[in-house]
């Protein structure tokens, strides 16, 4: 049986959803395919035993600030009041590295400005300097900050503004995993814009975890008439004799059931190299073309603790906390953290973010009281080991943390409880998502010569869209600012075919 949609999109991740609620609330048709028993993908909250694991949400910008990027995508999708955004309080406190003592940057521009400055005031003109470009670029329109010809990185940026003063590099950058792992490759506009959106509005947490969030955006396509099947794969998409999308099939995950949809648009919220291998070879060695310069992101670790007392029995201290290792005394060394997993753990532990999530009103269950913790991580990092040996490197590496951690908070290990712990091959297996990449493509400077923005939502397919951090900057933020262009490139195509 053949079943006709305006649109169908394969996967519920975060992009997909954005799209396909602002679709079906705009009059269209829209189908959402699922492979896994529920939506959200990396936004999603879920339980191992009694341990309450979140997917990837530590915080992201406010949008209820009428200039935050996901502000008006979320309401047009009708789920921005639909979940409660809990303020974090503070953008994060950084710990070790370069720093004596620790530090709190604070989640608005004029005390982060005062922070900065009382602690490091030989830095103060540059601080203002540096901070008022950032709040420059997060006051500019949606899309104009990242496509100005600019091509600093943030290691040159903050290498002009400050020379070889660490520590205020390291204060204002400790939190570079929630977006790459190399000041030298990360473009400077794309940083400045992403961390200027938390200082303009501050940090914020849905309530409940971010399964809430994906949750509603699906009750929101469901309500305004569309469809989202769970536990389908898409196994072709089809094309016209113009090489135009004109379907697709999809299958229960055992291969059985097919069904076929008619679309003349289909949004993939998967990476390129995914959905190449859904089109016939022509359409797919083109797809994989277009993308084949683009590097792909870095991945996480994440392990969640369950503690049997609240965190800050142990000596945490803020709800987000940045624990630098000694051995990084420069921010540049942060490169050299991706591939320490590669090895078997010794001396050099990485970087490490932390989410308390009793530290505030989070919504998460306890006890056990839920530590978070996040660092660099590479596929490679896990290449040629059998399942056995990888399941044991795994629990080597867990122990190493956990012992780190109490180095830093002594006691925390004897109050661990219950843990789970997701590595970059985690993020291949659970995401779909080559190299296990959790940003899509890593956010580098343009490439001399290429025409911006070179993240677009369309790709040389016609009628295919993408839906993701493959189609702008990874993150909340990035990820459904992009759904949202997306939408409005399909909407404004439509118009036109009208006319």
């Amino acid at each position: 049986m053949t079943v006709r949609y305006d649109i169908a999109i394969i996967g519920a991740g975060l992009g997909g959803l954005t799209a396909g609620a602002i679709l079906a609330r705009a009059g269209r048709k829209v189908l959402v395919v699922e492979r896994s028993n529920s939506v959200g993908g990396a936004a999603s909250s879920y339980k191992v035993g009694d341990l309450f694991v979140e997917g990837s949400l530590h915080t992201t910008s406010d949008p209820h600030h009428p200039r935050d990027p996901k502000h008006d995508p979320l309401r047009r999708a009708g789920v921005l009041d639909a979940v409660q955004w809990v303020a974090a309080g503070s953008l994060y406190e950084v710990r070790g590295g370069p720093l004596a003592a620790p530090f709190v940057l604070p989640d608005d521009f004029d005390a982060a400005r005062e922070a900065l400055t009382q602690r490091f005031p030989e830095a103060r003109d540059s601080i203002t300097a540096v901070l008022g470009e950032m709040q420059q670029l997060a006051a500019a329109a949606p899309g104009d900050a990242t496509s100005q010809q600019h091509d600093a990185t943030l290691a040159q940026t903050l290498d002009r503004a400050f020379g070889d003063n660490e520590a205020v590099k390291a204060a204002l950058a400790a939190n570079l995993v929630c977006y790459h792992d190399d000041p030298a490759t990360t473009w400077w506009p794309f940083f400045a814009l992403a961390q200027g959106d938390y200082l303009r509005s501050g940090g914020r947490y849905v309530h409940g975890g971010s399964q809430r969030l994906s949750s509603a955006l699906a009750r929101a396509i469901r309500t305004a008439g569309g469809a989202v099947a769970l536990r389908r794969m898409a196994s072709a998409i089809t094309l016209d004799g113009d090489g135009r999308i004109n379907g697709f099939t999809h299958t229960a995950k055992d291969g059985s059931d097919s069904q076929t949809v008619d679309a003349a648009c289909i949004i993939g919220n998967a990476a390129p190299e995914t959905l190449a291998t859904l089109l016939p070879t022509d359409g797919g060695d083109r797809l994989r073309a277009a993308y084949a310069e683009r590097a792909p992101s870095i991945s996480l670790f994440g392990l969640t603790l369950g503690l049997a007392r609240p965190p800050r029995d142990f000596g945490v201290t803020s709800y987000s906390t940045q624990l630098l290792p000694d051995w990084m005394t420069r921010l540049a060394d942060y490169a050299a953290a991706t591939t320490l997993m590669a090895q078997e753990p010794g001396e050099r532990m990485p970087p490490l973010a932390i989410a308390d999530y009793a530290a505030i009103d989070s919504g998460v269950p306890a006890p056990p009281y839920v530590l978070s913790v996040m660092g660099p991580d590479a596929l490679s990092n896990w290449d040629g080991a059998d399942p056995d040996a990888y399941r044991a490197k795994r629990a080597r590496w867990q122990a190493a943390i956990v012992a780190c951690l109490d180095r830093h908070y002594p006691g925390l290990a004897g109050a661990v409880v219950a843990s789970a712990f997701n590595t970059a091959v985690s993020m291949r297996q659970y995401l779909g998502a080559p190299h296990g990449a959790v940003y899509g493509f890593a956010p580098t400077p343009p490439r001399p010569g290429a025409a911006r923005p070179e993240r677009s939502p369309a790709t040389v397919i016609p009628g295919l869209y993408l839906a993701s951090a493959y189609a702008g900057f990874g993150g909340y933020t990035g990820v459904i600012a992009s759904a949202a262009q997306c939408a409005d490139m399909i909407l404004a195509a439509a118009d036109a075919d009208e006319r």
